[in-house]
């Protein structure tokens, strides 16, 4: 009896939006739709596991999954040795830089606490004049929160930034209003979340998709198969 490919999908919107891809290059994964406690189902020639998206790369890199479907933010942050032949068009949204709509100045040391305020436009196209002030307070400590340290690290070093880049796994947007940080680095796909919260964009640092990630050595041991989903899939999307 063949083995089944094993697909690992994350958990939410995603899901719905990978089964309908899925669907159009052949595969029917409604089983998967169908019962949202079971966690592995099996779908024809497809056996899915559906995990947290942050663990879909983990599993395909271990080989516990032949393939998976991974947001492009999780595996920049993760820098995994897996083979990536196609972005989805799902899942679509933008890792941004945000900061308070008024946005007091960064502690200085030996300070007590913040200084006074500096208006900002809030839009995106002033990203650029928004990190040039904050760089040029010679001694200010800009502190950067976010859940994608690897990534905003790489961003600060394009743009030339020293920052303290403070990791956190949750509400992220609690950061500025507190007083934790000054900007932080975070997913968004319409920004009502940052509004919300008296946050305004001032940079994107990355588009965001999910992408089709597989193992490099099960590409090798079962070639023919995983060419034979890839260019089904490729097909669906494009």
């Amino acid at each position: 009896m063949t083995r089944p490919i094993i697909l690992a999908l994350p958990k939410g919107r995603i899901l719905e939006e990978a089964a309908a891809v899925f669907r159009r290059a052949g595969f029917d994964l409604s089983p998967v739709l169908g019962d949202s406690r079971r966690l592995v189902h099996d779908c024809g020639p497809l056996r899915v596991l559906v995990l947290r998206s942050s663990d879909v790369a983990t599993y395909v890199t271990h080989g516990t999954a032949d393939v998976g479907v991974a947001g492009s933010d999780v595996l920049d942050e993760e820098g995994r040795d897996l083979f990536e032949p196609l972005d989805l068009a799902i899942g679509r949204c933008r890792m941004i830089v945000a900061e308070r709509a008024e946005c007091p100045e960064p502690a200085r040391p030996g300070s007590s606490g913040p200084g006074g305020h500096v208006p900002t436009s809030g839009h995106a196209s002033h990203a650029a004049s928004a990190w040039d002030e904050a760089a040029d307070r010679a001694q200010a400590h800009l502190r950067v929160a976010t859940k994608y340290p690897r990534t905003t690290r790489a961003y600060l070093q394009r743009k030339g930034i020293t920052a303290e880049v403070i990791k956190l796994s949750g509400a992220i947007e609690l950061g500025p209003l507190t007083g934790l940080c000054d900007r932080i680095v975070d997913i968004t796909q319409t920004g009502e979340t940052l509004r919300q919260n008296g946050l305004v964009e001032i940079d994107t640092v990355a588009q965001v998709s999910s992408r089709l990630v597989v193992n490099p050595a099960r590409l090798k041991l079962d070639g023919d198969r995983l060419a034979a989903l890839i260019d089904a899939l490729e097909h669906a999307v494009s």
